[in-house]
């Protein structure tokens, strides 16, 4: 089961870094356009943003899982590591809700600008594709976020380890 995760979790990194790869791509080849041709690539405004939130959001669903994002331990240092787990399953939880609601708002972004036939500035290209990519990221972080509280609710994650490895990085 773990190597499944692993797996799936690979795969999303890979998606987040080819998007960001192409959103960089983007980036640098319509400055270089602006800059030395003095002609940008049409809608690359457009297109870069749309990709670099899609970018944040699949990144978001490889955070979900592994739990390499920021924390603050002031106090739960200082709990018994029974309490400790709670406090992080809670916290854990919160996080769940809240990126639900993303994820229906995202939703419901992308069904209006698939129903107002919402297009890029220059060229017209419908922007609900792209809206779309970045919900699905969203929820793919529900699903990785709920594999994680699962696995702290069994006790096969072990936070300490990810804390010891978030802290060699800094």
């Amino acid at each position: 089961m773990v190597k499944i995760l692993e797996n799936f979790c690979r795969i999303v990194e890979m998606l987040a870094g080819l998007l960001l790869g192409l959103c960089t791509i983007l980036i640098v080849a319509s400055a270089i356009g602006r800059y030395a041709l003095t002609s940008p690539i049409p809608d690359s405004f457009d297109v870069s943003r749309l990709l670099l939130g899609a970018c944040i959001m699949w990144g978001f669903a490889s955070v979900g899982y592994r739990g390499g994002h920021i924390t603050v331990d002031l106090f739960v240092e200082m709990m018994p590591e029974r309490v400790r787990r709670w406090v992080e399953l809670l916290a854990w939880l919160v996080l769940l809700f809240f990126v639900i609601l993303l994820t229906w708002k995202m939703f419901t972004r992308v069904e209006s600008a698939m129903r107002s036939n919402e297009a890029t500035f220059d060229l017209r290209f419908p922007v609900w594709p792209l809206m779309a990519l970045i919900w699905a990221g969203t929820a793919i972080s529900i699903v990785t976020i709920t594999v994680r509280m699962f696995l702290l609710a069994t006790g096969k994650a072990d936070p300490e380890f990810e804390r010891d490895a978030a802290q060699k990085v800094d």
